[in-house]
């Protein structure tokens, strides 16, 4: 009788790579296990806290939406950075400066707006491409390389707005864009047939105008979801996202197996600064006109999801399902405590202690999951 591969021979413990795992194990090596449960957690709160104040209409549905979805977009290409083992801490200044990349041109030199927007998006890329160079060519902490570039973006987003416009914001994007297709495209509403039949069948609430109290779902949030899910899809399905696990992991130890360790790092930083990008961009064509101040501390917003959906600081461990809860969560909390009326300090209360509850309760799932000490 052939001897099963799962069990020992006699005196030789049996392989554990051989070994099936039990289904709590499995459960307990998701990377966004403690996001899921601290969204239940969220939701359960405010559901007792803030009912009856407007949070669960679908105005307000929107409005936690929308904050989640522009968190998503950058937390995505933190998540997937971080799981390649590095930080990128220019991705706030990247949105005020690619705002203004976008404004400048098209203001005052009278560039079409689409040519503004490829151009902010190839800078933004070149930065990007830089940063990751600088990077892996000197081997210097990716934290150092970005926070050089945070303010140098910073700077020099400041010094543009006020050369050419005597101020930190570039208004008036919108007179020159006109019926521009990127308008819509960044700043449009989707299916808003969809919101006025349910106004009609009273699904959803109106306004004394008789319009859906919701006109769409704003093109931020699809977006989001195609980020996120590319991104997962990515980092899940093929074998690029496999090299970013191994860069992340023991980037040695990818190279000697092929994986091109570099190439990797570089893409990823050049995908933190397009989702930047994306981000301004929605602002730009939202609000009609890039400020200075745009951007400013979303580098660790960005961060903070990833770590609460289970990004490990050390890199190699992560999920972009994890990063969306996490800016789930930092999306509902900031809309809830608007809602229930309690003081907007605590939501940086809130989140210093999510952020230390999230690296504490991966590390210990991480070891229970791998039987590390």
């Amino acid at each position: 009788m052939a001897e099963n591969p799962t069990v020992a021979a006699a005196g030789r413990p049996a392989d554990e790579r051989l070994q099936k795992q039990s289904g709590l194990r499995k459960l307990l090596s998701r990377p966004e296990l403690g996001a899921i449960a601290g969204t239940v957690l969220v939701f359960l709160f405010f559901g007792a806290t803030a009912h009856g104040t407007g949070m669960f209409a679908a105005d307000g549905i929107m409005n936690w939406i929308t904050v989640t979805a522009q968190l998503t977009i950058i937390a995505t290409g933190a998540a997937l950075l971080m799981v390649g083992g590095e930080f990128d801490l220019s991705v706030g200044s990247m949105i005020g400066f690619a705002g203004m990349m976008i404004a400048i041109p098209t203001v005052y030199f009278g560039w079409p707006v689409e040519i503004s927007v490829v151009f902010a998006f190839c800078g933004a890329l070149l930065i990007g491409f830089l940063n990751g160079l600088i990077v892996v060519r000197t081997r210097l902490p990716s934290f150092i390389v970005t926070l050089a570039s945070l303010y140098i973006l910073r700077g020099m987003t400041i010094a543009l707005s006020i050369l050419f416009a005597n101020r930190t914001i570039v208004s008036g994007v919108k007179n020159f864009a006109g019926d521009s297709f990127v308008v819509p495209l960044f700043s449009g509403k989707a299916f808003p047939g969809l919101f006025v039949w349910m106004a009609e069948a009273g699904i959803i609430g109106t306004l004394p105008n008789g319009q859906p109290s919701v006109q769409g779902i704003p093109a931020v949030v699809i977006w989001a979801f195609v980020i996120a899910l590319v991104g997962h899809i990515v980092l899940t399905r093929t074998r690029f996202g496999n090299w970013i696990f191994g860069a992340g992991g023991d980037a040695n130890a990818a190279r000697n197996v092929g994986v091109p360790v570099a190439r990797v790092k570089i893409t990823l930083f050049m995908v933190t600064a397009f989702c930047a990008t994306v981000y301004a961009t929605c602002q730009v064509m939202e609000f009609g006109s890039a400020a200075a101040d745009r951007g400013v501390l979303k580098e660790f917003e960005a961060i903070i999801a990833a770590v609460i959906g289970g990004c490990l600081l050390t890199g190699g461990y992560g999920s972009v399902v994890g990063a969306f809860f996490g800016a789930l969560i930092f999306g509902v909390v900031q809309m809830g405590i608007l809602f229930t009326g309690a003081p907007n300090d605590w939501f940086q209360v809130f989140l210093g202690l999510m952020l230390l509850t999230a690296v504490l309760f991966n590390s210990y799932i991480r070891r229970r999951a791998t039987g590390e000490r």
